[in-house]
Parts: structure tokens; sequence; C-alpha cells
């Protein structure tokens, strides 16, 4: 499916939850890797404001891309976000959605 890219130059990007380690399966615990690099993945949360308007968005990021001291409240600069919609069917139940994926978060000044 194709993916868009998406300016955040004009919005104010704070992140609102710590990174967690992106997870294939939470049942065995396997952590999800990033198929161009071979490094694992990470989900950040980001709170974007524009125009008037703020989201939370949940951003999947290679941990390359992730500093260790990222923590709620930090201003940050997004490199390469893009959003990509997804649906699958399990058991019976079709699910769908949006997902969002950077190359990485970086705290404004760094």
């Amino acid at each position: 499916m194709p993916s868009f890219k998406i300016d955040t130059s004009t919005a104010v990007v704070f992140v609102a939850t710590s990174p967690t380690p992106k997870l294939v399966s939470k049942q065995t615990g396997e952590i999800a890797i990033d198929r161009e690099t071979g490094a694992p993945l990470a989900t950040v949360g980001l709170l974007v404001a524009d125009e008037g308007e703020g989201n939370l968005y949940q951003v999947t990021v290679p941990n390359t891309g992730v500093p260790e001291n990222l923590a709620p409240g930090t201003p940050v600069t997004v490199v390469g976000l893009k959003a990509r919609d997804w649906e699958n069917t399990f058991n019976g139940q079709t699910r769908h959605g949006i997902s969002f994926r950077a190359v990485a978060v970086t705290p404004l000044g760094a």
C-alpha cells in the first residue's frame, strides 16, 4: 500500500509517551525488526499541534532514530514522518486504521 509524507514543518511536536519496544507478539515478547535496516523498532507517542488542532499519534521508529533520554514533554523534530493505511482480517473480523512511521525523532536543538 502507498504511504504519504506528512509535513510537520509548521507544527509543534512534543513527546507524549516514552518510547517502548514495538512487539510482534505480546504473548512471546518478540520485538519487531525494521526490514530495511535490521534495527529493532520502537513506538513513541507524539502530540502534534498545528493550525489550532492537536492530535496524538503512535509513531513507529527504528531504535537507531530514538535517543535514550527521550521523555514525555520534550519538544522534538520528526524526520521522515509517513502515514500508511492498513487493513487485516483475523478470526473473521476486519480491522483497519492508519499507521505512522518516522526515520527519527530528535529533541529540538540536538
